[in-house]
């Protein structure tokens, strides 16, 4: 069970840096593409890396935890506890 958890762990500390190296690069990919059709603002700047990454972080770091709680055993734990199997 223990072994279970650093498991997932370990796992899940890999996923949330490649989570966050795939936002880098995405921003930087955003940016580049803005500075094809318009001059770069600091405004623009601002937003486009707060807008990409923090969504790029959001939506797969929210995925990385499903799968860190099903894989860790969290899921199973809350499952068995609110089974109401009858002792008949």
């Amino acid at each position: 069970m223990a072994s279970e958890r650093t498991r997932a762990w370990t796992e899940f500390r890999r996923m949330i840096f490649w989570i966050a190296l795939a936002g880098v690069v995405m921003v930087a990919g955003a940016l580049w593409y803005l500075s094809l059709y318009d001059a770069l603002y600091p405004s623009a700047i601002a937003a486009t890396i707060g807008g990409v990454f923090i969504s790029t972080l959001l939506g797969c770091g929210l995925f990385a935890a499903a799968f860190f709680s099903d894989k860790s055993g969290h899921d199973q734990s809350v499952s068995d506890a609110t089974s109401h199997e009858d002792a008949q």
